[in-house]
This record gives structure tokens, C-alpha cells and sequence, in this order.
């Protein structure tokens, strides 16, 4: 079994995967390389870089699993690869902590102002007064989207004593109130928050969702930060509101295009900026590789994904008691397409 690594991964994933797998690393391939030798691997390991198009994952013939080792999914065609038999996997909770810290990181940045003021000093000037920050006590939270790591910052930020507020139109109001989080419409949690913090997938519907008439209903002094996807808010509208004095500042980790050393949200001293950042330590790139490298293993044995993104999932419990069943149908599977003349278009099902 061979598994093409087109990023990098921590050292302790890859002794793991070298162990049990045939393994060549090939990192910054261009489009046309990577569909040049897709096709002679069984899976492909990436994280946030390589690109697995559709017309890559055309080209992975023999490509039984995608593994991303992180959350986000942007990067690969998920459609593509399930209509082509390949599961696509992920480490949502590896990286969980570190994004969740760097949030908090950024999120206090702001409100005492550290970045402007650890500049001017190295700069030579004592500007005490003009740096008077605020304190994140008493002040309201208002956290879009309650997934893994929306909830470890809800955590965090119990303990700064602020008050929750959140969104998420997939989480339940019993979920909520177990983070102590009052859960309230998107547009009035945008009134009522004094820092925003997005924690949600750049989709089609999510793409640009904060932008001018998002900025018009906030709270004069609003703070922002984003430490999910590039692309979720209007740079040009941030910065027009910032302008204006409506939002207070903004700390923004992601960006529509990476990597990113230039643009408008680099110009305005109010707002920090880190090279997506968020799942970097030690402890998350460890974990989201041994994460990806374990369930590639066991896929590749004929076992199940723990975080496979598009095939059902399956309680541990049911899973003992289907599992003859599962190694039957795949014997039979395996039959079939022995004796099989052509290609399979498809399965009916008809009592016997």
C-alpha cells in the first residue's frame, strides 16, 4: 500500500505511517505534477496547501482514502471523491486547543492593545495613556458557530468572566446552556457583542457574511476576530467600519488567499494580523497526524474511519455487531467484480 504525503506532518505520524505503509513525501507539487503520479497511490495525506481538485482526484485511480490533517475541508473536492468511492477524512479535534488558545491570544491582544504598543516601545516611545485597553470581564462574547473549537473558546472565556452569547443553526439550545451560552439570532448577537469571534467553514452561504450591513447593526467598539476561514468577512467593509470608529479593532488569522503578506488589513494599525497561526503548536501538528495516519492505516486494513467526512457514521456499539457482516459483503464485493463484464453502474436492491 502506498501513500503519497504532499504536505508536512509532524515526525511522529510519519514513523507510524513508514512503519505500516509505503511512503513517498513529495511536497509543493504543482497541479500537473500531482496528477502525473496520483494515480500510483493508494492515499494521499495533505494539509492546508495542496490543492485536491477534482481533476487530481479524476486522476487517483487507485485512491482509496483522502486524508486531510486538520478541520477545514476547503482544499479538497469531497463531491468529486465520492462519487469516485474514495473517502475523504479529517482531525477535527487534534488541532481543537491550540486554535481555541490562539483565539483567546488575539482576543486579549486586542483589548490591551499589545501589538501597537510593543512596536512604539521598541520604536522608542512610552505611550502609556494613548494604549488604555479594556478588560474582557463583563463584556459579551458572541461566538458563531459551536463546534469544536467555538466550545473550547466558550470554555476559555467562562473563565475571563465574560457573558456568552452564540450561533449556530446546528446546535441545540440543551448544547448551548451546558457551555453557558445563550443562543439568539445572527443579527442579534451582531447588536449585542462586544467581541465576535468566528468559528465556522467558508462555504457558499458563510463566504462574506460580515461585511457593511453586518458592521451598521454592531455595537460602536465592537472587536472582531477570525481564526476560522479567510474569505468570511469583507476585508474593505472592515476596514471602512474601523475608519469610521464603529468597530474598535480586529485580529484576523485566516485569509481568502495564503499565504497573504500584503493587502489592505496590513495598512491599518488597528488591526493584527498572524500567518494562520491557529493550529500551530507542537501538541496540534502532532495530534492531527497521528489522527490522519491512524485512520488511514486502519482503512487501508479494511477497518473504519473515526472522522470520515462523507460516509456515515457508525456507533461503536452497532459496529461489533455489523462487522461480520461488513468483511462478508466485502468478500462478496470482491467476487462480484471478478465476475463482473464491464463496469459496475450502479446496486438495486431486490428481495430474494
Amino acid at each position: 500500500m502506498k501513500v503519497l504525503v504532499a504536505d508536512p506532518l509532524a515526525p511522529e505520524g510519519m514513523e507510524s505511517l513508514k512503519a505500516k505503509t509505503e511512503v513517498d513525501v513529495k511536497l509543493g507539487l504543482k497541479p500537473d505534477e500531482l496528477k502525473a503520479i496520483i494515480g500510483n497511490y493508494d492515499a494521499i495525506i495533505v494539509r492546508s496547501e495542496t490543492q485536491v481538485t477534482a481533476d487530481v482526484i479524476k486522476c487517483g485511480t487507485k485512491l482509496q482514502i483522502i486524508a486531510r490533517a486538520g478541520v477545514g475541508l476547503d482544499n479538497v473536492d469531497i463531491n468529486a471523491a465520492t462519487q469516485q468511492g474514495i473517502m475523504v477524512v479529517n482531525a477535527p479535534t487534534g488541532n481543537t486547543v491550540a486554535a481555541a488558545e490562539h483565539t483567546m491570544a488575539l482576543m486579549l491582544a486586542m483589548a490591551r492593545n499589545i501589538q501597537q504598543a510593543n512596536s512604539t516601545l521598541k520604536a522608542g516611545k512610552w505611550n502609556r495613556k494613548e494604549y488604555t485597553g479594556v478588560e474582557l470581564r463583563n463584556k459579551t462574547l458572541g461566538i458563531i458557530g459551536l463546534g469544536n473549537v467555538g466550545s473550547g473558546v466558550a470554555a476559555r472565556a467562562k473563565g475571563f468572566e465574560m457573558r456568552l452569547i452564540g450561533y449556530d443553526p446546528f446546535a441545540s439550545q440543551e448544547y448551548a446552556q451546558s457551555l453557558g451560552i445563550a443562543l439568539l439570532p445572527l443579527e442579534q448577537l451582531y447588536k449585542e457583542s462586544d467581541f465576535i469571534t468566528l468559528h465556522l467553514p467558508l462555504t457558499p452561504q458563510t463566504r462574506g457574511m460580515i461585511g457593511a450591513k453586518e458592521f451598521a447593526i454592531m455595537k460602536k467598539g465592537v472587536r472582531l476576530v477570525n481564526c476560522a476561514r479567510g474569505g468570511l468577512i469583507d476585508d474593505e467593509a472592515l476596514i471602512k467600519a474601523i475608519e469610521e470608529g464603529k468597530v474598535a479593532g480586529a485580529a484576523i488569522d485566516v485569509f481568502a488567499v495564503e499565504p497573504c503578506t500584503d493587502g489592505i488589513l496590513f495598512k491599518n494599525d488597528k488591526v493584527i494580523v498572524t500567518p494562520h497561526l491557529g493550529a500551530s503548536t507542537r501538541e496540534a501538528q502532532t495530534n492531527v497526524c497521528i489522527d490522519v495516519v491512524d485512520q488511514i492505516i486502519d482503512v487501508l486494513n479494511g477497518k473504519p474511519a473515526r472522522f470520515a467526512v462523507n460516509v456515515p457514521q457508525i456507533p461503536a456499539e452497532l459496529l461489533e455487531i455489523l462487522k461480520p457482516y461488513m468483511d462478508v459483503a466485502n468478500v462478496v464485493g470482491k467476487m462480484a467484480g471478478q465476475l463482473m463484464a464491464g463496469q459496475l453502474k450502479g446496486l438495486k436492491d431486490s428481495a430474494i
